[in-house]
């Protein structure tokens, strides 16, 4: 008997009753239902940076969040929640829904240094609380010394310190900052003694740098390079693979004759653990065009910032060799915090 066009019709229909049906019963009855998917995002981002205004990772995360809002279609503001050194901010992240609406606009290398120094007193962990979307850029670190140092070249300031062990004296930011953990580095690649001196900030540590107070420091590119033009400071060399695009006349580490030695903060966005690959993908490549464009590299460029792009998985392998770098400095100076 042939099939009315009217039963055969209603069939559709009736496969959406039951489908409805079903999912009302398995709502009622607490088990999981099919949701329908929505294309992310479909609400405002918020990009948490862990850190007060003004500092080179809210800088970056601002210039990030004008062009992801373009890129996505929809707001992503930037949210300031400083203190603990970063960490009030990144546990925040780390216990947001992970559903790519909460991000962390992160200083990777301050994060992995805090949680081998802070060890414990940190409730997150940085390898496995997050999903990283990408490293976004890096910043390169300068040897710098006062005008007085009788040390033109980093071969010169290495033989100084050789004869003159723990007179040199060579500032930092703080204890157990990037700026402080490179020196150790330094101490143990080259082989001298140097004296620590630490400030509260660079703002400090580079004033009496000036002045004569100390004599050498290990700085982040941006922080020293306006001094450094200025004859203020003399630049050593940048501990990095490249020269830096704002100081092109100074060598590299590895060119003045300290070979490998490389010292980068890297800044980077991540998610909360479990946040959907598709999500995070979906982030990853628009963060790969928004990074291409030669206005956002110059933007980066005008903070010191180097823009850089990497696969999430290469994003977490990054996070894991510094976490690996920094527990040995940390291990091996016996650098405790504060």
């Amino acid at each position: 008997m042939p099939v009315s066009r009217c039963t055969a019709a209603g069939r559709p229909m009736r496969r959406a009753v039951v489908r409805s049906l079903f999912a009302l019963a398995a709502c009622a009855a607490g088990l999981p239902a099919v949701q329908a998917q929505t294309a992310y995002p479909d609400r405002p981002v918020r990009l948490i940076v862990p850190y007060p205004p003004g500092g080179a990772t809210d800088v970056i995360g601002r210039v990030l969040a004008q062009e992801l809002s373009g890129a996505l279609g929809q707001s992503v503001v930037v949210e300031n929640r400083a203190g603990a050194a970063g960490n009030i901010g990144a546990d925040q992240v780390a216990k947001a829904a992970p559903d790519g609406y909460t991000l962390l606009m992160g200083a990777l290398t301050s994060h992995s240094i805090n949680a081998v120094l802070y060890q414990g007193r940190v409730s997150y962990d940085i390898e496995k609380s997050f999903a990283p979307v990408s490293i976004v850029g890096t910043v390169p670190l300068v040897f710098v010394v006062n005008p007085s140092v009788k040390a033109s070249t980093l071969q010169e300031f290495i033989a100084l310190a050789k004869a003159k062990p723990g007179s040199i004296t060579m500032a930092s930011a703080g204890n157990g900052s990037p700026q402080h953990l490179a020196g150790e580095m330094f101490k143990r690649v080259a082989g001298v003694d140097v004296l620590h001196v630490p400030y509260k900030g660079s703002g400090p540590a580079m004033t009496d740098l000036m002045g004569g107070q100390v004599l050498s420091m290990i700085e982040t590119a941006p922080a020293a390079q306006a001094n450094i033009k200025a004859g203020k400071l003399r630049a050593l060399a940048v501990a990095a693979s490249a020269r830096s695009e704002t100081l092109p006349d100074v060598p590299t580490a590895t060119e003045a004759g300290l070979k490998g030695f490389e010292v980068s903060s890297m800044f980077g966005i991540a998610a909360p653990a479990g946040t959907p690959a598709a999500v995070v993908d979906n982030l990853n490549g628009t963060l790969k065009t928004i990074l291409a464009k030669p206005e956002v590299r110059q933007a980066l460029l005008n903070q010191g910032a180097i823009a850089t792009w990497t696969t999430p998985a290469d994003a977490a392998a990054r996070i894991a060799a510094e976490r690996r770098q920094w527990a040995d400095v940390i291990r091996d100076a016996g650098v405790k915090a504060d």
